[in-house]
C-alpha cells in the first residue's frame, strides 16, 4: 500500500468520524415534542419514586425501578452538554469533500437535518 493510499484512507476515516459526530449531535439536540423536562423536575420525580417505593407492590416496584433507571440516565445525559458549534465548524471543513466522495446530494443532507445555512457554509449547493 502506497503512502498516498494510506493518507487517502486516513482522510476518509477522519471525514467519516467528523460527519458522524455532527449528525449524532444533531440527533441528540433535536427538540422533542411535549413538555420539556428539566434536571429539577427529574430530581422531583426521583424523590417521588422513593416515597412511592415504600408502599408499592411487587409489580409496581418493578415499574418504579425501571422508571428510576430511565430518569437517572436522562439526568446524566442532560449533564453532558454537546458543543454543537465546534461539531458544526468541523463538519463545515470536511462536508464538501465527504459529500463529493460519497455522492451525497443536498436534498439528502437536508433530510437528515443539516440546515441550509450550514450546507451553504460548507460549499454544498442544491446543484451539487
Amino acid at each position: 500500500m502506497t503512502e498516498a493510499h494510506k493518507a487517502a484512507l486516513a482522510k476518509g476515516r477522519m471525514e467519516g468520524r467528523v460527519v458522524r459526530d455532527y449528525l449524532d449531535g444533531l440527533r441528540a439536540t433535536k427538540p422533542k415534542r411535549g413538555r420539556k423536562r428539566t434536571p429539577e423536575t427529574i430530581r422531583k420525580r426521583l424523590d417521588a419514586i422513593d416515597i412511592e417505593f415504600a408502599s408499592a407492590g411487587p409489580l409496581d416496584e418493578l415499574l418504579l425501578v425501571q422508571e428510576r433507571s430511565n430518569l437517572e440516565a436522562e439526568l446524566a445525559a442532560k449533564s453532558h452538554a454537546i458543543d454543537m458549534s465546534a461539531l458544526e465548524a468541523d463538519f463545515v471543513t470536511v462536508a464538501k469533500s465527504y459529500s463529493d466522495s460519497k455522492s451525497i446530494s443536498y436534498a439528502s443532507w437536508r433530510q437528515v437535518g443539516v440546515s441550509a445555512s450550514t450546507l451553504k457554509r460548507a460549499g454544498i449547493t442544491r446543484s451539487t
